[in-house]
């Protein structure tokens, strides 16, 4: 017995300094997040850029995680483009591209199971936010006569804080 708990108690003694040294070299996760403030920014321009030409929009930002960051509900816009503009943005963040590569994606494969995720729409008007390589949320616009318009309106936010994103 003594020679089997001697063999016990350094194999327990290997496996728990294993533990330690793993866990010494453990690594919390680092990475960058749209603050508020750049959320406001992109919104409030992509708002701006579309009124200049003649549309009311929506706007919705969303961070990393697709958590909503900033929703403005647009003078004299529809009731249904804040959810729209919502939808958009998280699809774009989702898939890390624009909401319309989603959208060309389901008219190429109409079995596209994945249009069926909650809140994943396949609309044209939403931009990933990218720093560097790494996709870190999105931005999405709805009111526009077309997905085109919405996206050139958040293309205009995305460059207001393009130096915020190096």
């Amino acid at each position: 017995m003594t020679k089997f708990s001697n063999l016990y108690t350094q194999l327990l003694v290997s496996i728990v300094t294993a533990f330690i040294v793993s866990s010494s070299h453990a690594q919390l996760l680092i990475h960058k997040d749209v603050t508020a403030a750049i959320a406001m920014t992109m919104a409030q321009t992509a708002i701006v850029t579309c009124k200049d030409n003649g549309y009311a929009i929506s706007v919705s930002v969303v961070g990393r995680s697709g958590e909503l960051l900033v929703q403005v509900r647009g003078d004299n816009t529809g009731p249904h483009t804040v959810e729209n503009s919502f939808r958009k943005a998280y699809t774009a963040r989702t898939f890390r591209v624009p909401s319309g590569d989603v959208e060309t994606r389901l008219k190429n494969d109409p079995a596209f199971a994945l249009i069926h995720l909650s809140n994943v729409i396949a609309n044209r008007g939403a931009l990933p936010i990218k720093f560097g390589e790494e996709t870190i949320g999105g931005i999405g616009a709805s009111g526009a006569p077309s997905g085109d318009k919405d996206e050139a309106c958040v293309k205009a936010g995305l460059d207001k804080v393009a130096d915020q994103l190096k």
